[in-house]
């Protein structure tokens, strides 16, 4: 008997031999559905839809806050980004540092996603720049005749100032309007190529983002793979396989990054990045690691800015967070 389960995710390059069936579960039969990871963690979050789906990792942690969590996860990480990139500002701000944030007005489209989570601790812990003492404001990045709200119920805590946006308005054109001087975020808004006074904070990012990887050993994680609590609590060996499939084809996404008889992506200097990414990420050939002990400091780096800043019920341990038989392996 196979069991049959859907499963929602972007197309990564990580996850594509589990999409083309190159790569299967054991007893298990994937309905790959193709989904941005907006509309993944929207339909998912509000309503339950799918067995499996990657969620973002700022708010499968606030499941955990419920008497009974909807979701457990396994330590599969297909979405990892440094934020300093994603920080933008108005070139009209007074803003020539990061600690000139201090007494700003951030947009940020939901104060509880894990972007934002990441670059909010970032700038207090790096730049002595508390949440306590912005003005954040919140709602779509771009035009949108719907309202954009929190995808999960939350409280902020005592000091933190979050203001809605209006009905019409949008954080990237605020931006460019002076509204606001800075926006965090995970997109890029549409005004860093439409207006002259919209940039970056660091606009050395790449710089800044290698230096922060030298010193802590941090690939900031944004989404996690969670299933369903009820499909996992009638089938609790799809975790170990489920986690063993993702690892391989992990492995079978590094195969066209090394290859030389021709580009598989259009990247004319491909070879040249590979190399340098592995230069600035330690040496290491496989700089892209899922599992949990390889990734336990940066869970714990990122639970520890979660609980900080008012969006854990308490301070959660990496280890709380995944199925059990994810996290241990026989010996013969």
């Amino acid at each position: 008997m196979v069991l049959k389960l859907t499963f929602a995710c972007w197309d990564y390059d990580r996850t594509k031999a589990i999409e083309d069936g190159r790569v299967r579960a054991r007893g298990i039969e994937l309905i790959y559905l193709n989904l941005c990871v907006e509309e993944t963690f929207f339909r998912q979050l509000r309503f339950q839809e799918f067995d499996i789906s990657e969620l973002s990792l700022s708010s499968y942690v606030m499941t955990l806050n419920e008497e009974n969590p909807k979701f457990i996860a396994l330590p599969v990480f297909p979405s990892r980004f440094f934020r300093h990139q994603s920080m933008y500002i108005n070139l009209d701000a007074n803003i020539k540092k990061p600690q000139d944030l201090k007494g700003k007005k951030i947009g940020i489209p939901e104060y509880q996603m894990t972007a934002a989570v990441w670059q909010r601790g970032i700038m207090e812990e790096e730049f002595g720049v508390p949440i306590e003492s912005v003005e954040f404001f919140t709602g779509a990045i771009e035009p949108s005749n719907t309202e954009r709200h929190s995808k999960i119920p939350h409280t902020l805590p005592p000091g933190v100032k979050v203001i809605e946006i209006k009905k019409g308005q949008n954080l990237s054109q605020m931006l460019a309007d002076g509204e606001i001087d800075a926006i965090f975020s995970a997109t890029k808004p549409s005004s860093m190529h439409t207006s002259i006074k919209v940039g970056y904070l660091f606009p050395n990012f790449k710089e800044v983002e290698a230096n922060y990887y030298q010193r802590f050993g941090i690939f900031p994680i944004m989404h996690v793979v969670a299933l369903k609590r009820s499909v996992y609590d009638a089938n609790p060996w799809i975790a170990k396989e489920l986690t063993q499939a993702f690892v391989k084809s992990m492995e079978l996404a590094y195969e066209p990054l090394e290859e030389r008889a021709a580009l598989r992506y259009m990247l004319p200097w491909l070879e040249s990045h590979v190399e340098e990414t592995k230069k600035l990420m330690g040496g290491s050939t496989r700089w892209w690691k899922d599992g949990f002990e390889e990734n336990k400091h940066v869970l714990d780096k990122f639970l520890d800015y979660h609980f900080r800043q008012g969006l854990s019920k308490r301070r959660f341990q990496p280890q709380e967070l995944f199925a059990p038989s994810t996290l241990e392996t026989f010996v013969v």
